[in-house]
């Protein structure tokens, strides 16, 4: 999965635009413009789409605003974070993909240095990880052990060695993504792309990455339900037959 996967991704696209990053956003008015501006800031040579997921707040007309020249905006009705990623997904033209959650609860800036191991070291995916430098910060003590659980339950079913699967950084070749049957809507996509990854055998790099988390009173949407439909997937992902 080396050169040959990097060189075709980039061929396949006639202009072909270094990294794609998609931006779901529901009721985020008061962070959205903040990390629009970090990252045209940032990664002024990545396509920016930013989809709202049917918000009831001002995140639409904000994101319409902000949007650059280059940018996509996209709505739709409400139907969860990975239907938002998943219209994202249709539309990147990058040679690379990877999500920015529209919270600050990642940090934008270390994007660059993610895409820069990913093109230098000829790699299909890259997911960010808090745990290879030890970041213990969290809301709550039962994210914090939710997600090492997760990651335990990930790791046994598909003898990986992940640190943080559950992380929100993760970079793929978009011409990977795009042959991958997603279809959950939930904030479940996520455990979906790394389990999809994972049953074909494409190999996962992970790069240490920052967290400032929030409470559930400051916006936090993703709860314990969450992480069941998760373990699911995992399963229904493992055992499908085709």
């Amino acid at each position: 999965m080396g050169l040959g996967v990097l060189a075709y991704a980039i061929l396949k696209n006639m202009n072909p635009t270094r990294l794609t990053i998609i931006v779901p956003a529901y009721n985020e008015e008061r962070t959205i413009s903040d990390i629009v501006a970090r990252l045209r800031e940032t990664c002024p040579f990545a396509q920016l789409i930013l989809v709202d997921d049917g918000s009831h707040d001002q995140t639409l007309r904000m994101l319409r605003e902000k949007a650059g020249p280059g940018d996509i905006v996209l709505t739709k009705p409400n139907e969860g974070k990975g239907s938002a990623v998943r219209m994202g997904y249709a539309h990147a033209t990058g040679v690379y993909t990877i999500v920015q959650d529209a919270d600050l609860e990642y940090n934008p800036e270390e994007i660059p240095a993610v895409l820069e191991m990913a093109e230098r070291q000829e790699l299909p995916a890259v997911f960010g990880s808090r745990r290879i430098h030890d970041e213990r910060k969290y809301a709550h003590i039962k994210y914090y052990l939710g997600g090492r659980l997760l990651t335990g339950i990930f790791n046994l079913l598909y003898g990986t060695h992940l640190t943080d699967q559950p992380n929100c950084y993760k970079m793929v070749l978009t011409c990977v993504i795009k042959t991958l049957p997603l279809r959950e809507n939930s904030f479940a996509f996520d455990a979906e792309l790394a389990a999809m990854l994972a049953r074909r055998k494409i190999p996962i790099a992970e790069f240490p990455t920052s967290y400032n988390p929030r409470t559930v009173e400051e916006g936090k949407k993703i709860g314990w339900k969450d992480w069941f439909r998760a373990v699911w997937v995992f399963v229904r992902v493992k055992i499908k037959r085709n």
